[in-house]
C-alpha cells in the first residue's frame, strides 16, 4: 500500500523537473512513511511513497524490468502475485524480488495491457512503456484504490489524491458548480468528475492510455452478468459462495506484517472474522461507537462478537463534541468530499488500529453486492407498483407524501414510478428531488441539466446490464459507482491518512462476478434483505451474533444530531449569511429548508448534513 504521482508532458516535450516531482510525492508521504523514490525520463516522471506490507527489503519503487524500459509505480496489493510469478518464471522471465510489483512489470512484457485481467487484487497503477513512450493509469476493477488525474495542454498530471496535483500547479484549484450540484444530490461526487474544476478520477475498472500525443480513457473490466444456463438451486449457490468468500479471504490475508480487523457488531464483518479463523487465530479488531447511552452503539455487540469468535478487541470511544471537533479535518483529508457521517468514525478507528496493526481488512461490500439496503426491497418488488392503474398509484402516492417526515418512503413512491429504467436508477440514487435541489442554488448557479448528469458518468456501463433483472441492474451501477464513489473513498482517505491499509475481502472480483448472476430472489425476499449472504452467517455465527439487530456504523446516532439542527452551530453556520456556501447557494431557500426541517414538516436531516460538509470543505480549501 502506498501513494503514487506522476508528470507527463506528452505535448509539451517539456523535461521534467526533480524538485517538481518532490513537491508532489512531499504531499502523500502519509501514505508511505517507509520510503520513497523517483524516475525521470525526459518529459516523464513518476513519484512513490511506500508503506511497507510485503517484501519489506525488495519491494522499492518505481520498479523496472532488467532493460529498464517498462516502469511501474503502484498502489494496493495483488494477492495472485506468487502464482503470477511462478507462470511468468515459465514464461523465462527472470525475478529479482518477491514483491508483488515486480509480476506486473513482467506481466506488462509478457501480456501486455491484457495483464490487467491477470491481476487479483486492489489497485491504483502508472505504467511507463519507454520503449514506446506510452504511459498507462489504470484502476482496480471494484475500485478500491483511487487514482486522480488533471489533462490540460498537453500536460497530465496524476494522483493517487488530489494533493499531488494540486502541487504540481501555478494556481488553486477551482470548485465546479455543477459537481456541487451533483454532491448534494448524491452525497459524493460520481466519478470521472470530482468537485474540483479539470480534476478527475479515474473509474472502476478503468484505464487511461497516452501514446503519440493522443489520450485514451476506456473500461477494461467489462465484465457482462448474465443469468446461469443452469441455474444452481439456493443452498448449491450459498456453498458456491461461500468457497469464494474463503478463497478471498485466505488470499487477502497474505502479508509481512501484523493484520487486524475493523469490527463492527454486524454480521459482516462477523462473518469475517469467522473466516479468518479458519486461516489463523487471535485476530486482532478494532471497534467504534459512541457508548451504550445511545440506542445504535456499535461498541458492546463488537466486543461481544469478538468474544463469542475468541478474539482480542479494543474500542474506540467518541462523544459528539469529539465527531464535530474532528469532521472538519475528515472533510480536507478527503478532498473530494463525501456526506458520510461514518467517515468520522472510520477516522477514529483507523487511528487506534494503526497503533497495532498496518493491515486491517474491512467488511464492505455485502450490502451493495446481495441486498441488504431498504432500497433494493422497493426494486425488488417495484414493479407491481407501476403495474397498479393510474389513479390507484396517484392516491397512494398522495397520501404517502402528505405524511410529516418520511422522505425515503416519499423519494421511493416518485422513483419507483418512474418508468424509464435508467431514470428510475438516478432517481433511486439521490437523496434529494430535483425541484429541491434546483430551489437551493443561485439563478447563475443553477446546473441546468444536471439531473441527467449521473446517466452521463455511466456511459459504458449501461449498456451491460441488458441481460440483469431490476435489482440486478441497480446493483451493478451500484458496485461500480457509488460504492467507489462513497464508501471506498472515505475508507481509503482515512485509512492512508494514518498509514494504515485496508483491504476488502467481499469485493474480490470473482466474489462479484458470482453474486451479479445470480437472481434477485436469492438475495432480497419481503421478510429478509441479503437472503444468500445471511444463510451463510447463520452457519458461522453464534445464535446471539446471528439474531443480532442490525445498526447503521454511526449513521442513526450522528442523524439524531442533525435532526436538531437550529439548536446547534450547524444552526448557526447555516444561519450566516457570510457562509462560503452562499456563493452558490439561495440562503434564503436554504434557510427555508431547515425551517421546514426544525418543524417537522420535512426529514432533511440528510441534505442539512451535507450543506455542513459543503461549507467545511469550502473553508479547507479557501485557507
Amino acid at each position: 500500500m502506498c501513494g503514487i504521482c506522476g508528470q507527463f508532458n506528452f505535448g509539451t516535450k517539456k523535461a521534467v523537473l526533480t524538485e517538481d516531482l518532490r513537491k508532489m510525492t512531499d504531499t502523500i508521504m502519509h501514505r508511505g512513511p517507509d520510503d520513497e523514490g523517483t524516475y525521470i525520463s525526459g518529459n516523464l516522471g513518476l513519484g512513490f511513497r511506500r508503506l511497507s506490507i510485503i517484501d519489506l527489503a525488495g519491494g522499492h519503487q518505481p520498479m523496472s524490468n532488467d532493460q529498464r524500459n517498462v516502469w511501474v509505480v503502484f498502489n494496493g496489493e495483488i494477492y495472485n502475485f506468487r502464482e503470477l510469478r511462478q507462470e511468468l518464471m515459465k514464461c523465462g522471465h527472470i525475478f529479482r524480488t518477491k514483491s508483488d510489483t515486480e509480476v506486473i512489470v513482467y506481466g506488462y512484457i509478457q501480456w501486455g495491457e491484457d495483464v490487467l485481467h491477470k491481476l487479483n487484487g486492489m489497485f491504483g497503477l502508472a505504467l511507463w512503456d519507454e520503449t514506446k513512450r506510452k504511459l498507462m493509469l489504470a484502476r482496480d476493477r471494484a475500485g478500491i484504490k483511487s487514482l486522480f488525474y488533471r489533462i490540460d495542454h498537453g500536460r497530465l498530471v496524476f494522483g493517487s489524491e488530489i494533493r499531488p496535483i494540486a502541487a504540481s500547479l501555478d494556481e488553486r484549484l477551482q470548485p465546479d458548480p455543477r459537481s456541487m450540484n451533483l454532491f448534494l444530490r448524491y452525497r459524493y461526487t460520481p466519478s470521472p468528475l470530482t468537485i474540483y474544476k479539470g480534476v478527475r478520477k479515474l473509474g472502476a475498472g478503468m484505464k487511461l492510455v497516452v501514446e503519440n500525443g493522443q489520450v485514451l480513457e476506456q473500461r477494461w473490466w467489462r465484465f457482462r452478468p448474465r443469468p446461469f444456463d443452469n441455474p444452481p438451486s439456493l443452498a448449491q449457490a450459498q456453498e458456491e459462495l461461500l468457497e469464494h468468500y474463503k478463497k478471498a479471504v485466505q488470499r487477502q490475508l497474505i502479508s509481512d506484517v501484523p493484520v487486524g480487523l475493523l469490527l463492527s457488531g454486524g454480521l459482516d464483518s462477523g462473518l469475517l472474522l469467522a473466516l479468518m479463523n479458519l486461516y489463523g487465530s487471535d485476530w486482532r479488531t478494532y471497534t467504534v461507537g459512541f457508548g451504550d447511552r445511545y440506542r445504535d452503539d456499535e461498541i458492546a455487540d463488537g466486543r461481544s462478537t469478538a468474544v463469542a469468535l475468541t478474539a482480542p478487541n479494543q474500542s474506540v470511544l467518541i462523544d459528539r463534541k469529539a465527531f464535530d471537533d474532528t469532521l472538519a479535518r475528515t472533510i480536507s483529508i478527503m478532498e473530494d468530499p463525501v456526506a458520510s457521517p461514518s467517515a468520522v468514525l472510520m477516522y477514529y478507528v483507523c487511528q487506534r488500529a494503526r497503533q497495532d496493526v498496518k493491515v486491517a481488512l474491512i467488511g464492505q461490500g455485502p450490502d451493495e453486492l446481495l441486498g441488504g439496503y431498504k432500497r433494493h426491497i422497493g426494486l425488488r418488488y417495484g414493479a407491481y407498483w407501476r403495474m397498479l392503474p393510474g389513479p390507484i398509484r396517484e392516491l397512494a402516492g398522495a397520501m404517502i407524501r402528505m405524511l410529516p417526515r418520511n422522505e425515503a418512503s416519499k423519494r421511493g413512491v416518485d422513483s419507483l414510478g418512474i418508468q424509464d429504467r435508467i431514470e428510475r436508477y438516478q432517481q433511486i440514487f439521490s437523496i434529494i428531488s430535483t425541484q429541491l435541489i434546483n430551489r437551493l442554488f443561485r439563478d447563475d448557479f443553477r446546473a441546468v441539466g444536471s439531473h441527467n448528469q449521473m446517466a452521463d458518468c455511466w456511459n459504458g456501463l449501461v449498456d451491460m446490464i441488458g441481460d440483469t433483472d431490476e435489482l440486478g441492474g441497480f446493483q451493478f451501477l451500484e458496485v461500480r459507482s457509488s460504492l467507489p464513489d462513497e464508501l471506498l473513498t472515505y475508507a481509503d482517505k482515512m485509512s492512508m491518512h494514518h498509514s494504515l491499509e485496508v483491504r476488502v475481502p467481499y469485493l474480490d472480483h470473482e466474489i462479484i462476478e458470482y453474486a451479479e448472476r445470480l437472481p434477485a430472489s436469492y438475495k432480497v425476499g419481503l421478510r429478509c434483505r441479503k437472503l444468500i449472504h445471511t444463510r451463510i452467517c447463520r452457519e458461522f455465527l453464534p445464535s446471539s451474533v446471528f439474531h443480532r439487530r442490525k445498526r447503521g456504523f454511526g449513521y442513526s446516532v450522528v442523524d439524531d444530531w442533525y435532526r436538531d439542527a437550529l439548536t446547534t452551530k450547524i444552526g448557526v453556520t447555516l444561519a450566516d449569511n457570510q457562509a462560503l456556501i452562499y456563493r452558490y447557494l439561495d440562503p434564503v431557500a436554504v434557510k427555508q429548508l431547515v425551517e421546514e426541517h426544525r418543524r417537522g414538516r420535512h426529514d432533511h436531516h440528510k441534505v442539512i448534513f451535507s450543506l455542513v460538509v459543503m461549507e467545511e470543505w469550502l473553508r479547507s480549501i479557501n485557507g
